[in-house]
């Protein structure tokens, strides 16, 4: 920990607050929707699959206007201040959510989603440039930096689920604009640690000239955008299986899963907070794992772990073809709980080997001038692997949840095996990016 530099910390306790707003907002968000109009806890009352359509949308959205976040620190801003920008917005949006009204509801969803487009990739790529090109220590930074992001995940379906379900929906929302509140402080009073990260350079003192500033890719530029293209295809089957956990496997959650405990019945979107309890504790587990491995020689980059946590992520969904089995064989039409638990731990070791190590491959093979842009690229590919889990949610309608879950399970592992069959010609067109420079090299 103490070789990693500060503004990491500041960084990690920033994006933690604003994952907490987001995932708070994520917990209570389709349930609410499907809640009836009528009684002490009103919601808007829409049909299932309306609410699973709309999650798809919003979680795309909030991640596809990751371009122009990308875009406008690039050329425009910064990263430094789109980071700002963004959290500004999230904060007038989740305090917009909590007025009882559709327009309100409309128009915080629209803030939230600007907002998170300008602050996410651009804090994920100032991580990045808190380290030098080869330093082992960005993967190990990249990992700590996604345990903060699931420290605000897990606490956030605790407090703004529960009170969201239990007391009012809209203080649920309110609870996670505070949240962000906390967070923009930490990144306003860290500003001293970093200097020099995430500043806009103007192209002039880029390369001398702004002339070339716009020169074309070189030919290893070229392949390494390629590999990246290939590695936003794996984020878009990813999160379109993974993102089940806000939408098809939350109401599933709700209304086929016994979560009677010791006689208390435990609202479902406590649940949500599994994949990130699971995340803090497996984390530098797995983390570990994979430094011991290529210790040992072993195959170790970034597109052979990426094509490993897909297919241990999609294995998870067995769990929950049992789950199926388990309540249509009983009395009350309700599974045990423990099917779900058994789904997410493999979710989260597949997320584990496959998510933080795709952020800090994208800071290694994106051209510089390019770097926002890429990341934005990126978590634009994440919510269109989050529309995609939408859709697959809306079929479970027609073709029942067994059917789904057993699908995701096969298309992902046959995924997986494509890309290690595909894995050395694809290391090749990466030009020796994950080549780790020693740590006294000049």
């Amino acid at each position: 920990m103490k070789h990693h530099p500060k503004g990491l910390y500041i960084l990690f306790f920033t994006e933690l607050w604003e994952r907490f707003s987001y995932y708070g907002m994520r917990a209570i968000l389709v349930l609410y929707v499907i809640a009836s109009s009528q009684g002490a806890n009103p919601g808007l009352g829409w049909a299932e699959g309306d609410a699973l359509a709309l999650y798809g949308w919003y979680t795309m959205l909030v991640y596809v206007m990751s371009i122009p976040g990308g875009i406008l620190a690039d050329r425009l801003w910064g990263q430094k201040k789109m980071v700002f920008i963004g959290g500004i917005l999230i904060i007038a949006g989740q305090f917009v959510l909590a007025i009882d009204s559709l327009f309100a509801f409309y128009t915080g969803l629209a803030l939230v989603v600007l907002g998170v487009g300008g602050l996410k990739p651009n804090i994920s790529t100032m991580v990045g440039g808190l380290y030098r090109e080869g330093d082992v220590m960005r993967d190990k930074g990249f990992t700590i930096f996604y345990i903060g992001i699931n420290i605000g995940a897990a606490t956030a379906p605790l407090l703004v689920g529960y009170i969201g379900e239990t007391i009012g929906w809209h203080y649920g929302f309110s609870l996670a604009g505070f949240g962000m509140i906390f967070g923009q402080a930490v990144y306003l009073w860290g500003q001293k640690h970093l200097k020099g990260v995430g500043d806009y350079v103007p192209p002039v003192e880029i390369a001398g000239s702004k002339k070339k500033s716009h020169a074309p890719l070189t030919k290893i530029e070229k392949d390494r955008v390629v590999v990246l293209f290939i590695s936003f295809l794996i984020v878009i089957m990813f999160w379109g299986a993974y993102e089940q956990a806000g939408g098809l496997l939350n109401i599933y959650t709700k209304e086929k899963l016994n979560r009677v405990v010791m006689g208390f019945e435990i609202p479902a979107s406590v649940f949500q907070a599994l994949p990130a309890i699971y995340v803090i504790l497996l984390g530098t587990i797995v983390a570990t794992f994979w430094v011991k491995w290529q210790e040992r020689g072993r195959e170790a980059s970034s597109l052979f772990k990426m094509a490993v946590g897909i297919m241990i992520m999609g294995s998870g969904f067995l769990f929950m073809v049992g789950a199926s089995i388990d309540a249509a064989a009983s009395a009350d039409g309700k599974a045990a709980l423990y099917w779900l638990f058994g789904a997410y731990f493999l979710h989260v070791v597949g997320e584990l080997c496959a998510s933080p190590v795709a952020l800090s491959f994208i800071t290694k093979l994106a051209p510089a001038k390019y770097a926002s842009i890429m990341m934005g690229i990126y978590f634009a590919m994440t919510g269109l692997g989050n529309k995609l889990a939408g859709m697959i949610g809306e079929a479970a309608a027609d073709a029942g949840e067994k059917t789904i879950f057993f699908g995701i399970t096969f298309f992902t592992v046959g995924f997986g095996l494509l890309l290690l069959i595909f894995l050395k010609r694809l290391k090749a067109l990466t030009h020796g990016a994950e080549d780790i420079i020693p740590q006294d090299a000049s």
